[in-house]
């Protein structure tokens, strides 16, 4: 059973993080041969980093449906590179498969976003939640005194 955390916690993070939002949106739901190796790539991937500790990818969260998103945390911008130009990883052969397969052809839409958030640009709070998010991520710790409030925790 997952634990909830009765309190209120926040992201404690040493230094800048990133993050990377990534998601696809199936636009023909029949064409199930294109979609489902899209999906079944970021799963490979997400394997893939977990295992490696030096990769920079610090953890992710994952929402489904039609339009699947991940919210990815990495170290760095420049790792989280690296690992997308790496002919032995996993990331380069799925985007030649995608490109392949998909292309714009309209069937499968993929897209990516990413933020460089530096200290004390940034703040999250978690209140009667499980880890979650940036705090799963990275280490969570109780938002009390300084970290009470929003601009408390955007100040660092």
């Amino acid at each position: 059973m997952t634990r909830i955390h009765a309190e209120r916690l926040t992201a404690d993070v040493e230094g800048e993080f990133v993050v990377f939002l990534i998601g696809m949106r199936i636009n023909r739901l029949w064409k199930l041969h294109k979609w489902l190796p899209v999906a079944l790539a970021m799963r490979r991937m997400l394997r893939e980093l977990a295992a490696d500790a030096d990769s920079g990818f610090l953890g992710a969260q994952a929402w489904g449906g039609r339009s699947p998103v991940l919210v990815q945390y990495w170290r760095s911008f420049e790792q989280l590179e690296a690992y997308a130009k790496d002919a032995s990883r996993q990331h380069l052969p799925a985007w030649a498969a995608f490109n392949r397969a998909v292309a714009s052809n309209g069937d499968v839409g993929i897209w990516h976003e990413t933020y460089r958030s530096r200290p004390g640009d940034f703040e999250c709070v978690y209140n009667n939640m499980p880890l979650f998010g940036l705090a799963a991520a990275t280490r969570a710790i109780p938002a009390t005194g300084s970290h009470g409030s929003a601009a408390g925790r955007m100040s660092g």
